[in-house]
């Protein structure tokens, strides 16, 4: 997808979208560096958007994985869709959603769930019901990671995870933090 396209989204969203333009690679490497893909056989991805993690993590997945990538903008769900590969699964929906989608997959938990929502622009209630669910069906080894363009979250993913790194990445437009949140 263009920039000029998915600035276009940008201002359509209603506030959906929390960047101003697509996440850098960088980020990418850095979301995705905590995960053990070799071991990693069901991953969730949420606000999937134009597909820069999700081609990552496509990438990196084994052969027998499953990757669940949610987007609720549909111009980014149907570029999403034109992704040829067995092992994605696009979702159209809200990522609170989460257990139901798991269960017509036939996946009893989550290895891992990759979050660019953008909670600033997320109602509280919303928020909290997207990281008590994904906390529920997250493996005792898994892990919740977010990204965000401010600490805002840290006292929220503090309160339901027994472990928060943070990092960050100034190579991103904006600069982001990196919340990499363990049971």
């Amino acid at each position: 997808m263009s920039k000029k396209k998915f600035i276009s989204e940008v201002f359509k969203s209603g506030g959906t979208i929390g960047a101003l333009s697509p996440s850098s690679s960088f980020l990418a490497e850095k979301m995705l560096k905590p995960i053990h893909f070799d071991t990693a056989n069901c991953i969730v991805e949420y606000g999937a958007g134009t597909g820069i993690f999700t081609h990552k993590l496509l990438e990196k997945m084994n052969s027998n994985a499953i990757l669940l990538a949610f987007e609720i903008n549909t111009s980014f769900y149907e570029e999403l869709t034109k992704i040829e590969d067995k092992r994605l699964v696009v979702i159209n929906d809200s990522a609170e959603k989460i257990e139901h989608y798991l269960d017509i997959n036939h996946q009893k938990k989550a290895d891992y769930v990759i979050s660019s929502l953008p909670f600033a622009m997320i109602p509280d209630q919303v928020v909290d019901v997207i990281l008590k669910n994904s906390f529920e069906v997250l493996s005792e080894k898994g892990k919740f990671i977010q990204f965000q363009y401010s600490l805002n979250a840290l006292s929220k993913l503090k309160s339901i995870y027994r472990k928060v790194n943070i990092n960050f990445t100034f190579l991103n437009l904006p600069p982001a933090f990196i919340f990499d949140c363990s049971k």
